[in-house]
């Protein structure tokens, strides 16, 4: 046997036969990139996972642990991952992930993402996740030997890493005023603003959980901040929609009367929007931010010229007390100045004290808020109630179909 084909066998697949099943849909499947990228980059390490994963299908368990794995100067960063079967799968023996955080507004160049890949693939295992819930490049699957390295390697090309564990987590921002007409306020900037000024609890766990920021542009909310952000800042206005009177007669003359009635004004959810002769007539304070009739005609409705943000904070996935939604904290607030900026921080840095302190082990901050009382976090951050701070029915993103009177029921 030659030495290309001694090596092609090296590199040979196990065979896999239960996921191999997940190939056979009609959708993409994550085994036939692994697959790939075994082929692709020789890695021994990849097949080994694979391997392993077939093994815990088979036996219906997890044999992944934890352990600690960081750089100089971080406790955070760094998702270790070790397997509790090495002895059976000694290819898998390690497989950290590396969190790198991404500019704001996920803004790259192929120069810069071309570094990345070559670096991951220097001392990874070539494959990477963009992006996790919270934003982050995931570059998956490390050894510990070669963490320090690489970050070393990143670093120098001004990457950074992102949090991990009970810290503030990689925020994320839509694209903001770069690229978006419905942008409220400069997502781009208040977020790097936030990231530099929480970098310290970003890098070393210091709070009695994660902690997640989210700035979407506008109510469409294009991060998912509400039903993912412990802060969720949304971009928002005060005053009255402003209407371009002739891209308004441009866009019914375009479209038509029946279009204008039966997909703008019908699914307008508080009914505020009327049609005479060739204008729309909208009642500003009912309507509630949905959104749709700016999204429909963007050329002839703009959201107000008084524009800011409302905060929003609680919301998280599951685990102890299940899904929450954000609540209103602040129904609205400027965001154009610094000193806009320094005032927002201020009053987040009021919250995070509050939460570090009276906060349980493993307790989000809209946990801990539901725990002890609205009234008593207002009261120690030095807010009043406001009638904007709804809880019910913004507690959970999920609802529960009646299939009883469906056709297929019937």
């Amino acid at each position: 046997m030659s030495e290309q084909q001694e090596q092609k066998k090296e590199f040979a697949l196990n065979p896999t036969p239960m996921l191999d099943q997940l190939e056979s849909g009609p959708w993409p499947s994550f085994i036939k990139g692994f697959k790939e990228s075994v082929n692709r980059t020789e890695k021994t390490m990849i097949r080994g996972v694979l391997d392993q994963l077939n093994f815990s299908y088979e036996t219906r368990m997890g044999y992944w642990k934890g352990g600690v794995v960081g750089v100089h100067g971080y406790g955070a960063g760094i998702i270790s991952r070790y397997s509790m079967i090495s002895d059976q799968f000694p290819e898998a023996t390690e497989f950290h992930t590396m969190r790198i955080q991404p500019a704001p507004g996920l803004h790259y160049s192929s120069k810069a993402l071309r570094e990345v890949c070559d670096i991951w693939e220097k001392y990874g295992s070539g494959l990477l996740s963009m992006h996790g819930q919270t934003g982050n490049l995931q570059l998956q699957g490390i050894k510990a030997e070669h963490v320090q390295a690489c970050f070393d390697e990143l670093n120098q090309l001004g990457w950074d890493l992102g949090g991990a564990g009970a810290t503030v987590r990689t925020g994320a921002s839509c694209v903001g005023p770069a690229r978006c007409e419905q942008a409220c306020y400069d997502t781009l900037g208040v977020h790097g603003k936030v990231l530099s000024y929480y970098a310290d609890l970003t890098h070393r766990p210091q709070l009695p959980y994660k902690s997640k920021f989210k700035f979407s542009g506008c109510p469409n909310d294009c991060t998912n901040s509400i039903q993912r952000a412990d802060y969720s800042v949304i971009g928002t206005w005060k005053d009255d929609i402003q209407i371009d009177t002739q891209e308004m007669e441009n866009f019914i003359e375009k479209k038509g009367i029946d279009y204008v009635v039966n997909n703008v004004i019908s699914r307008c959810p508080t009914q505020a929007i009327t049609l005479q002769g060739k204008q729309l007539v909208i009642d500003n304070r009912n309507c509630v931010r949905c959104m749709h009739c700016l999204n429909v005609m963007p050329k002839a409705l703009s959201p107000g010229k008084e524009r800011g943000i409302t905060l929003l904070v609680g919301g998280k996935g599951h685990l102890k007390v299940g899904n929450m939604l954000g609540s209103v904290m602040v129904p609205f607030m400027k965001m154009e100045t610094e000193e806009d900026m320094d005032a927002f921080i201020e009053l987040i840095d009021k919250m995070i004290d509050y939460w570090s302190e009276n906060g349980l082990d493993h307790e989000r901050i809209g946990e801990t808020i539901e725990r002890v009382g609205v009234h008593q976090f207002l009261d120690a951050i030095g807010m009043e109630a406001n009638i904007d701070m709804v809880a019910h029915p913004r507690d959970n993103p999920f609802f529960k179909a009646d299939l009883t009177h469906s056709p297929e029921a019937a």
